[in-house]
Order: structure tokens, then sequence, then C-alpha cells
């Protein structure tokens, strides 16, 4: 049997474990991992970054085949910009040849693709592009996947504040009319479900300022592979541990999963 028949068995041994009425019906990952794995190969960071493009686009497949109905992925923070220059021209230019070359497929595919972030700080052609892209696959509803470029948790959270306050003081709003439905309405997400499932790669365990509100209540699954060596056999996996999670809301199931010695641990 070759190689990539014994992945495909793989695979598909991982789907029947998977119970497709508990499939996450939104998953955020931050790809992490792209520069260390080209650098440990000997090439250059940029290398990575290719390599990361063709996975991402095996885990979108992935995924919707799976039954997911949200993808939201980070593609470059509000940090990224203090790294080389020449790392992120690259990166601009990448982020403007996929679109370019693979938005026709998205739409055939019927994924809507909607951009989140402050966009203003990159060139009008790439911003041209994605305003494109956003309107060429506005109306499909059988997928959505989210692109997170020159996003921050905190800033988008301060952003929410300041809008609001300016309601309040303008008396547009009360302020005791501010509450968490309020604040998601204001979101950069607003409309969307919160991810049940945030993966990250390359084995950091941390949420790098990505969607800090919104994963308020998210399972976490690390993995240790590096972005450009996870694939669909990772994402299953990931699935799967997700599904044998018990996800509680800080609540309990019953009250005999727990005992008590002191009464004011239940209070």
């Amino acid at each position: 049997m070759s190689f990539g028949k014994v992945i495909e068995q793989l695979n598909t041994d991982l789907v029947k474990r998977i119970d497709k009425q508990k499939v996450p019906e939104h998953v955020a990952i931050i790809m992490d991992g792209n520069g260390r794995w080209a650098t440990k190969k000997g090439f250059p960071r940029s290398f990575g970054h290719n390599k990361g493009v063709g996975v991402l686009k095996e885990i979108i497949k992935a995924s919707k085949k799976l039954g997911c109905k949200v993808l939201t992925v980070y593609a470059f923070s509000t940090e990224n910009w203090t790294r080389p220059t020449q790392e992120v021209d690259f990166l601009i230019n990448l982020f403007s040849e996929v679109l370019k070359n693979e938005i026709d497929e998205i739409h055939q595919e019927s994924i809507k693709i909607k951009f989140i972030g402050d966009l203003t700080p990159f060139p009008e052609t790439l911003k041209k592009i994605i305003s494109n892209s956003e309107s060429l696959t506005k109306t499909n509803n059988k997928f959505l996947l989210n692109v997170c470029m020159n996003y921050g948790g905190r800033q988008e959270i301060v952003k929410v504040a300041k809008k609001l306050a300016l309601k309040s003081s303008s008396g547009e709003i009360k302020p005791s009319e501010v509450n968490e439905e309020l604040f998601n309405s204001e979101l950069l997400t607003q409309g969307i479900k919160d991810p049940e499932l945030l993966i990250r790669t390359s084995g950091e365990k941390r949420i790098s300022n990505f969607l800090l509100w919104q994963l308020a209540y998210s399972e976490i699954y690390i993995s240790e592979v590096l972005w450009p060596d996870f694939n669909e056999f990772e994402f299953l996996k990931a699935i799967i541990d997700y599904q044998s999670r018990n996800r509680r809301f800080g609540g309990i199931e019953s009250l005999q999963d727990e005992s008590y010695e002191d009464s004011e641990c239940s209070s």
C-alpha cells in the first residue's frame, strides 16, 4: 500500500470515531510555526509561509467535509508588524497572490470569506482584492472562512468600549444598557457563534491576543506539530479530543458528579 493510501486509511479510521452530532460548528486556529519549520529545514522563513497556504486549503476542505460551519484563522496579528520588513512585505504579497489565485475556487465551493481586523495599514491593492473577494462570496452560505488580518483581541475590545462610551455620552444608549449582548453586537464577529474549539499548532501554550472575548468558553487543543506539517489527520485528532471533553460552562452535569466536604464550596 502506498504512503498516500495509508494516510487516507488513517483519516477514514479517525472519521469513523467522530460523532457527527457533536462536531464543533465553529473552529478557530492559530496557525503557528511556519518560520520555525522552514528554519529547521534550512530554508528561508518565506518557504514555511508558502507551505502553510497549502495546509490551510486542506484544513478548510476537511472542516467543511466534517460538517463545521465556520473556520476562523489567525493570519496576521497586530504584533506581526514588528517582524523584519522583508518578511512583512513577503506576507502582504503572499496574501494578494493567494487571494487572486484561490478566490474563484473558494466561491465555487460556496464558501463565504470575511476579513476581520484593521485593514487600513495594508496597501490599496491588497485592500481592493480583499473587498472584491468579500463581495464575490457574500451570498455564499455553506461555510464561512474568517481570516484575521492585522487583528488583536485587546484592540478589538478597546475599540468596542470606545464606541459604546461615545454612544453613552451622546445619549444614544444609557450606561445601564451596556451588557454582554450589546457588547457582542459591536464586535468584528457580530452575528457569528463563538468558537467551540481553538486549535494552536507548534506546541505553544498561549492565546496570543486572539479572539480574547470570543474564546471565553472555547476548548483549547495544543498540537505539537508545526503548521506546515499539520494535516487532515492532525485536525481529526483535535476534533476527537474535543468530543472527549465535558463542556459544563462553569456548571456541573449533575449533583452526583461532585462531592463536597465543606458546604461553603457549593454556595
